[in-house]
């Protein structure tokens, strides 16, 4: 399989996140995509496409306050990642605000996911990768490709950012292959957590159909999104699938949901698939509560590939380091064997 990889994509180094009441340090690091790469064998670099796609799903606001952040926050004699401390509950809207504090509130939802000096630059090397396994596919070069996403980008909202996520990739290749006349597109996300980002930005588009596999929200980030009762609005309406699972959740029950997600899709009528893909599932993940294994890594791709459509698949989560390239071989792998 065709796997798309941006060196930029080492650059964002965040130090650390404030969770439960401390600071850690940062769960996604570059060790994570070092372990998938020593693991996965050759990359090719993605070609940069520039802003059109970023553009077609972002604000340019949003993304011209990602690519200005960090040096503001230094300005502001601040050292270090910056880390918003302020968030607004309700009534989101547009702000002329001046001090960074402010404007890290007014673009994120949570402490966990600083900017640091390189994450503009490997935020959209990592979108690069996704444009780069869709032009792949696009062209027929090959029926599958997967970009190895890092920072994931799943969380990430048209103007806001969380979760590790800045740019949302997946979003940015369905809308990509939508504009290239590849749809009706579909997007599902595998991740352990409800990939809200990308329901936010469908949510009224009934053209992109949205379908998640996730931890109840009930226990669970995001917390705020990902209830099984969001169907999608407007002419979204019916076009947002979510399944939520409880904590504990092995193959026996991920399969069921796993083959409901693939029949929503296959009634949508999709002729591309997006898939968030996230290791995050894996039983000895530090951060998630799932219970597969590498064996179900393998089970899990089989059957996505089995739908038989061109696929993109996009690198989200995934956190035990030293499983984490071993996993996704093992996914990638089952779908290629459909």
């Amino acid at each position: 399989m065709l796997t798309f990889c941006s060196p930029a994509q080492n650059a964002h180094a965040p130090l650390v996140e404030l969770v439960n009441g401390q600071a850690e340090a940062h769960a996604e690091t570059p060790a994570r995509l070092a372990n998938m790469l020593a693991a996965m064998g050759p990359m090719c670099a993605p070609a940069d496409h520039g802003m059109e796609a970023i553009l077609a799903v972002h604000d340019a606001d949003y993304v011209a306050f990602l690519q200005s952040a960090h040096a503001a926050w230094l300005a502001a004699g601040r050292e270090g990642d910056a880390i918003g401390y302020a968030f607004p509950v309700r009534g989101r809207r547009p702000l002329a605000l001046e001090r960074i504090d402010g404007r890290l509130g007014q673009y994120s939802f949570d402490t966990v996911t600083p900017i640091a000096a390189g994450t503009w630059e490997a935020a959209y090397g990592a979108a690069q990768s996704a444009l780069g396994a869709l032009e792949a596919v696009a062209s027929g070069e090959t029926r599958q490709a997967f970009a190895l996403c890092r920072p994931p980008g799943h969380h990430a909202g048209a103007d806001y950012f969380g979760g590790y996520c800045y740019l949302n990739n997946a979003a940015i290749a369905a809308r990509a292959a939508a504009a290239r006349g590849m749809g009706p597109v579909a997007v599902l996300d595998v991740d352990y957590h409800h990939g809200n980002g990308t329901q936010d930005i469908f949510y009224a588009d009934g053209s992109v159909f949205f379908a998640s596999i996730h931890a109840d929200p009930r226990t669970d980030f995001p917390y705020f999104w990902g209830h099984a009762e969001e169907h999608g609005t407007d002419e979204g309406e019916g076009a947002n699938l979510n399944l939520p699972l409880p904590r504990g959740t092995g193959w026996a029950t991920y399969q069921d949901a796993l083959g409901k997600a693939l029949d929503a899709v296959t009634r949508f009528g999709a002729r591309t698939l997006i898939v968030s893909y996230g290791a995050d599932t894996f039983a000895e993940d530090p951060i998630a509560q799932f219970a597969l294994t590498t064996d179900d890594m393998h089970r899990m791709g089989a059957r996505i590939g089995a739908l038989g459509l061109p696929t993109v698949t996009v690198m989200e989560g995934g956190y035990n380091v030293a499983a984490l390239g071993r996993n996704v071989a093992a996914f990638i792998a089952g779908l290629e064997s459909a």
